[in-house]
């Protein structure tokens, strides 16, 4: 099974680069984060005419997240509300950014991780106290359904320093600050681990590029994009790995996809 993770920044700007993706590459799952499109005007039927049962979660202009599977999948969960309840919710399933589903006894699961648009903000805050519902949200899960996990989408965090090109002033930089490493070093210690890094682990590789200042042709990336797998998962996992070619394109994502496969 191939399973992968995509921020398209926009699935209708970028629909001709997924099916094209698609066509060219034998993907089981695909995990897409920030479609910036309400379900209703969602492109499903380029995507179902390739084979793919679509489940979408979106809002207008901003976040969205959405799963193609070759296979149909079963107990889909859009938001964290129907898992945490409303209390620890709060109001964080406003913004369309978690929705997981099963398929051959896994549960995958598709998040868009807020940014947190600079140290000390508000939406930094935001980000924070986000993880926190992510990790009560997957604490139940895990305990509840005892199956195998991925995790996977856009982190907004660059975990380690060979995760970026240039990691000086890291500690003042959102996406590479202490505390928001801790954090997702937290998320971590449920049982995940970094599927890229079980067979990459020097650095140089990402999976995103500033559109400013020429960073995808320099290389001056960042790897955000991850996928986390629980213990049993993570050992039959045989390969992950970057697709830097549909960064290539005309008007492409700043992301580009990575491909787990178990």
């Amino acid at each position: 099974m191939k399973i992968a993770t995509w921020n398209v920044n926009s699935i209708r700007t970028r629909q001709p680069h997924v099916i094209d993706w698609l066509t060219n590459n034998s993907i089981d799952v695909l995990c897409l984060q920030e479609t910036k499109v309400i379900d209703k005007d969602f492109p499903r039927q380029p995507f179902e005419e390739l084979g793919y049962h679509t489940y979408i979660y979106g809002q207008k202009a901003y976040n969205g997240v959405a799963i193609f599977s070759r296979q149909p999948m079963t107990d889909i969960i859009t938001g964290f509300t129907d898992i945490v309840g409303e209390e620890k919710a709060q109001s964080f399933d406003e913004q369309k950014r978690i929705i997981s589903g099963v398929i051959d006894d896994i549960r995958i699961i598709n998040v868009y991780v807020p940014n947190g648009a600079s140290l000390g903000s508000e939406k930094y805050e935001y980000k924070l106290q986000w993880f926190q519902v992510l990790k009560a949200y997957l604490d139940d899960l895990i305990l509840k359904e005892a199956r195998e996990v991925c995790i996977c989408g856009d982190f907004n965090i660059a975990l380690d320093d060979k995760d970026i090109y240039n990691s000086k002033g890291k500690e003042k930089h959102i996406m590479s600050s202490p505390v928001e490493r801790e954090t997702l070093q937290n998320i971590l210690t449920i049982g995940l681990k970094d599927a890229f890094r079980k067979f990459t682990t020097e650095g140089g590789h990402f999976s995103w590029w500033d559109y400013r200042s020429g960073g995808f042709q320099r290389n001056r990336g960042w790897r955000i994009d991850h996928l986390y797998l629980t213990h049993k998962l993570y050992e039959k996992a045989i390969n992950c790995t970057i697709d830097i070619e549909p960064r290539k394109q005309e008007k492409p994502s700043d992301h580009t996809p990575v491909i787990l496969e178990i």
